[in-house]
């Protein structure tokens, strides 16, 4: 099979790297531009000297925007993806946009979330949002995707297949979430120094976290129920990886085998979600596309407590922008992604 050209813009980031390196080890995909934005015009070595092929140099943004490709990605911080990926739908290319841009569906609701209103509000809701396991005919069928972020992307996993049987209270869900400092991105900033994370653990955006309503919709749409969430994040001190602790009433007469084999049903088909019967570790998803789960009953409180691992850059980025692109372009759903993790 012949291959397909492709791009990246935000390739000096970690979602950017990440993308590289798998779109280097495809079988089905060529990688015929990579985009940074400071770092212009310098060899790839410089921002990412693991990869291979390190001599390739880094275009501007508008020479990666005028190449012809059939697809490019856009691993680009909030709000940076919305005019250049208008421009890339007006010339036909295909878009799978890491960032928030596209997400939400409610103009009203994206604008309360991040501050400021959408440059492209008719644009929200006509993306496909791309959680292969929940919405995978549509995403076959796009031209755009709205790539899920991270926290959203394990706990809308774990939650939505017992939200849909009516196994859980949809109206008092929890969600507390660990990641690594890989998930804030390259950027130095102050109180992700190593002096600053070291050591100790800390709770952030408290009830305010803009991936919240991501989590509601994505769990209500895939579910058919409204669903009301509680989300707390936490930034650990370790380089990748996220775990989710969700909670919530369990429905009257509700078993730990019904919690189980809601999940069973949901993903045992499923070439990257894996049910198994104790709670996860990151150490186990690191480096693979997986997302590693076990639920279980917590009699005394009558509470469902399912627990969510996945490599925050791999399955919460650049593994799920390229899982969406292979369905995108026809090829094989699985191709070019890592299937197992490593460890110690």
């Amino acid at each position: 099979m012949s291959t397909v050209a492709v791009g990246v813009i935000g390739a000096s980031g970690y979602a950017g790297g990440e993308l590289v390196r798998l779109v280097d080890g495809h079988p089905n995909l060529h990688l015929q531009v990579i985009a940074g934005h400071s770092s212009a015009g310098n060899p790839l070595a410089s921002v990412h000297p693991h990869l291979s092929g390190g001599d390739r140099v880094l275009a501007s943004q508008d020479e990666a925007l005028a190449a012809e490709v059939d697809l490019m990605f856009l691993a680009l911080p909030h709000g940076a993806s919305a005019r250049p990926a208008m421009t890339l739908l007006d010339r036909a290319v295909k878009v799978a946009d890491l960032g928030a841009d596209f997400r939400l569906a409610d103009p009203a609701v994206y604008e309360d979330a991040y501050g400021s209103p959408h440059p492209f509000p008719d644009q929200l809701g006509t993306w496909a949002y791309g959680l292969p396991e929940l919405d995978r005919t549509r995403i076959a069928s796009a031209d755009r995707v709205a790539v899920p972020g991270c926290y959203p992307t394990s706990a809308v996993l774990a939650l939505t297949p017992l939200v849909a049987a009516g196994l859980i209270d949809s109206a008092a869900i929890v969600v507390d979430s660990m990641s690594g400092v890989s998930g804030a991105g390259r950027g130095v900033k102050p109180h992700l120094t190593y002096g600053a994370i070291d050591e100790s653990v800390k709770a952030y955006a408290v009830g305010s976290h803009r991936h919240r309503p991501e989590m509601e919709q994505a769990i209500s749409a895939g579910s058919g129920t409204r669903t009301i969430v509680s989300f707390t994040p936490h930034l650990v001190p370790m380089q990748r990886g996220l775990l989710s602790t969700c909670s919530a009433p369990a429905a009257d007469g509700a078993s730990a085998d019904d919690l189980e084999a809601a999940l069973h049903k949901a993903y045992d088909d499923e070439p990257f979600v894996d049910v198994v019967p104790d709670p996860p570790q990151t150490r186990w998803v690191v480096g693979s596309n997986r997302c590693v789960m076990s639920v279980h009953l917590d009699v005394h409180s009558n509470r469902a407590i399912v627990s969510s691992a996945i490599d925050n850059l791999l399955k919460g980025a650049a593994g799920q922008a390229v899982q969406c692109a292979n369905l995108m372009l026809g090829l094989d759903e699985t191709a070019g992604l890592p299937m197992a993790g490593w460890m110690p």
